[in-house]
């Protein structure tokens, strides 16, 4: 099966909208995406909203990162169509001997806060 890269792009946001700043990634690189999950969510001086995948596979790159500006139209990062991620049993790359561990790396990230809850 063949890899096909597809790009997440800035949808039309409406009249007299022509850009919208990246408030944050719901995804990383390497991550598994299921077609029509959110992966960003975008800002504008209207409105908050999720971009959706519009295709399965893994979250190949990100082009523009967080607090960034783009405009409608722009890629914001591209999926491998087909793709699978990386097992979840598979084992990281090997730190540096003289490198120490990471502090709290094994603490879990707090769930993901929508744009209204963040508000208040």
């Amino acid at each position: 099966m063949s890899v096909v890269s597809v790009d997440i792009a800035v949808p039309d946001l409406g009249e007299s909208v022509t850009g919208a700043t990246v408030a944050r990634w719901l995804k990383a690189p390497g991550d598994a995406v299921a077609r029509d999950e959110p992966v960003v969510e975008l800002e504008t001086d209207k409105a908050n909203l999720e971009v959706a995948a519009s295709a399965a596979g893994v979250l190949a790159e990100i082009l523009v990162d967080d607090g960034r500006d783009a405009t409608v139209g722009a890629v914001l990062g591209r999926i491998e169509e087909g793709a699978a991620a990386a097992p979840p049993g598979s084992p990281a790359p090997a730190a540096p001997a003289d490198t120490p561990p990471a502090a709290g790396a094994d603490t879990p990230a707090p769930p993901p806060l929508s744009p209204a809850v963040r508000r208040l």
